[in-house]
């Protein structure tokens, strides 16, 4: 507005520069006498007056319309330019399934805009289920690894649903996951069914679980400081987007390190969502008490109380594993279990004692200041009460500047490394 003023004012000084008399006189007849020679003058500055008032009348009055239709009626360009993207244009892939652009692919049908194949392409895919192609296993049935043509492999998730409970878990992670869509989240690619047994094709997780790496044979020794600083920066920013950018938010109910996913860049990203919930599409309290022993939230476990804060309790466990290297719960005795929350808590705020428990693959590997900022993460977020807990947004922003650059945080490595490097001289 403040600039069409200013184009107004502009044309109304050219106007009336335009419209001012000129310096001299004109000449007139010889045979005019003075009086009529200022009659005629004042008659000429008279019609001249108004010709300018009506025309300078004439151009307010046209800009004024121009500048109101404008307003009211935008153009199609502008309009299309602030209209908001519809949930399919955000998803993006999804609009053109992925494995209908496999020819050798059948789709019968679609689920949840989700393609439904042919089962007999999924014994095929597998192999007929070879026990060498199981990626791991789960509380109904396993994953197999499923080969398309061209040479790409998927995953296979093979569940038996002779129970309800089975069917709902099958029916939900299908419906949640075909509306999301998250560089941190795994991506549902197709699904089929066969009599009792459904199947779920995904995205193929190179490097599998967290928890097979970090507690299987290796003991997480392909991980090192910074690694886990972004399996812990990516899972953050996959409940991030759950928590604060799904329309109800989704609650994940089962955050563990084995439903977390690493590819073969180690990016990591949330999986399994059979037991996830939207946040207001129930009543929570009705929901059957669901989870793993070792991340489930107190409030939940003793007064079945469900909210984004139980998740971010799971991720602080989660967060301990990748610091300590342990399990979240040990055994101490044939009937005696310890939970690592129970073990670290007193040590995680003792400076002294929090390097001697660090995991050893990685111990004396990072800056001392970070890990005593990752600890008080973990520590805030595994507090009893819910409300002192953090949101998952702020333990994101706290994770970020612990991240190298080039993981997707804002740390300078090279700093990093010049600081190790002088605290091992001086020690020398």
């Amino acid at each position: 507005m403040k600039k069409n003023l200013r184009f107004v004012f502009i044309l109304l000084l050219h106007y009336v520069a335009a419209a001012d008399p000129p310096a001299s006189s004109p000449q007139l007849p010889p045979h005019f006498s003075p009086g009529e020679e200022q009659h005629h003058l004042h008659k000429k500055m008279l019609v001249a007056i108004v010709v300018a008032t009506i025309s300078l009348a004439a151009l307010i009055f046209g800009f004024l319309c121009f500048w109101i239709y404008h307003t009211k009626c935008p153009t199609k360009s502008k309009t299309k330019k602030v209209q908001t993207p519809g949930p399919d244009a955000e998803r993006g892939i999804t609009l053109v399934p992925f494995l209908s652009r496999f020819s050798s692919i059948k789709i019968v049908g679609m689920k949840e805009s989700v393609p439904i194949v042919d089962y007999k392409q999924i014994e095929k895919m597998t192999n007929n289920f070879q026990e060498s192609n199981i990626l791991g296993e789960g509380g109904f049935g396993c994953v197999y690894k499923a080969r398309l043509d061209h040479n790409l492999d998927v995953a296979v998730k093979k569940l038996h649903c002779e129970t309800q409970h089975a069917e709902r878990e099958f029916e939900n992670e299908v419906k949640l996951l075909s509306k999301i869509q998250h560089p941190n989240i795994i991506s549902l690619l197709g699904c089929s069914v066969d009599g009792d047994t459904r199947f779920i094709v995904y995205e193929l997780m190179q490097n599998g679980s967290l928890e097979a790496l970090l507690h299987g044979p290796t003991h997480g020794s392909a991980l090192t400081w910074h690694m886990r600083m972004k399996i812990a920066l990516d899972t953050a920013r996959g409940l991030e987007y759950l928590h604060e950018h799904c329309y109800p938010a989704v609650i994940h109910r089962d955050m563990k390190s084995s439903n977390i996913l690493l590819d073969a860049n180690f990016n990591a990203k949330l999986s399994d969502f059979g037991l996830a919930i939207t946040d207001g599409s129930q009543s929570k309290k009705n929901i059957k008490l669901s989870g793993t022993l070792g991340y489930v939230a107190p409030e939940y476990l003793l007064d079945g109380k469900l909210s984004d804060k139980s998740d971010v309790y799971a991720f602080g466990v989660v967060l301990l594993e990748l610091l300590l290297g342990r399990k979240p719960v040990e055994k101490l005795a044939p009937t005696q279990c310890q939970s690592i929350v129970t073990w670290a808590m007193p040590q995680l705020t003792d400076r002294a004692k929090l390097p001697n428990i660090v995991d050893p693959v990685i111990k004396d590997t990072m800056d001392h200041k970070h890990l005593y900022q990752v600890a008080a993460v973990a520590v805030l977020c595994v507090q009893p009460e819910p409300s002192y807990r953090p949101l998952i947004t702020d333990v994101l922003h706290s994770l970020i500047p612990l991240v190298p650059i080039e993981l997707g945080g804002t740390l300078r490595v090279s700093q990093v490394r010049q600081h190790t490097s002088l605290a091992v001289n001086s020690r020398h």
